[in-house]
């Protein structure tokens, strides 16, 4: 697990690199405050498939720095463009604190954009990420945004639940977000047999407290 961590808690998201023994995966990207495909080890010759949860600008933030990018069909038109209407990148622009520390001389969350990462794999329900001697079943996990997906290790259990589901506060109260939608994932995600979820932010959780959370996010939303 990577992360940014002079970014605002609000905008710092967690970004995962998982080795394969033939194709290595990062998930996420995080705001792209500096740099981040400096910071990735990869093994030369080693192909890396870089896929993004969904399009929100913690999460797709240096995405264009990598040469072979997936994320989710349903979103696909918009990291074209990575408009602020679908990034919401206009949220970070003049955020009270935005970082602890300026990347460089003369940095401002002002001048705050999104590069344009056309997505040369689009993923769906179903679809299978193959590295070798893992495998990665996609999950779409709406609610917190229309296209928002997961990649779950079936023979281990291992979750990237991207923000659908984390230790934190789960945001649903975003133009894109849909709370029904968002129920239908929380019973979907507490049926399965996860072990472990790493989230797109806080600490991993396990599936007993991933369960948990799913349960009260119900409570609360389904009276």
């Amino acid at each position: 697990m990577l992360t940014e961590p002079f970014v605002t808690d609000y905008c710092r998201a967690n970004i995962w690199l998982v080795r394969g023994s033939d194709i290595d995966m990062l998930v996420d990207t995080g705001m792209g405050i500096c740099a981040l495909a400096p910071e990735i080890a990869t093994t030369p010759g080693k192909p890396l498939l870089v896929v993004a949860t969904h399009v929100h600008l913690d999460h797709v933030g240096s995405l264009h720095e990598f040469a072979w990018r997936a994320g989710p069909r349903i979103e696909a038109p918009f990291f074209e463009t990575m408009p602020d209407a679908a990034t919401y990148a206009h949220m970070f622009r003049n955020f009270p604190g935005a970082v602890s520390e300026l990347p460089y001389a003369g940095w401002s969350s002002a001048d705050y954009a999104i590069e344009p990462a056309p997505l040369h794999r689009l993923l769906d329900e179903g679809d299978v990420i193959e590295l070798g001697d893992r495998r990665f079943c996609v999950l779409h996990l709406p609610g917190h945004s229309p296209g928002s997906i997961g990649l779950f290790d079936e023979q281990d259990g291992t979750l990237f639940s991207g923000d659908a589901i984390h230790g934190g506060l789960l945001v649903d109260d975003m133009p894109d977000s849909d709370r029904a939608a968002y129920c239908a994932t929380m019973r979907r995600l507490i049926a399965l047999p996860v072990r472990v979820a790493h989230g797109g932010h806080t600490d991993s959780i396990d599936g007993a407290r991933m369960r948990e959370i799913g349960e009260d996010y119900l409570r609360r939303n389904e009276g």
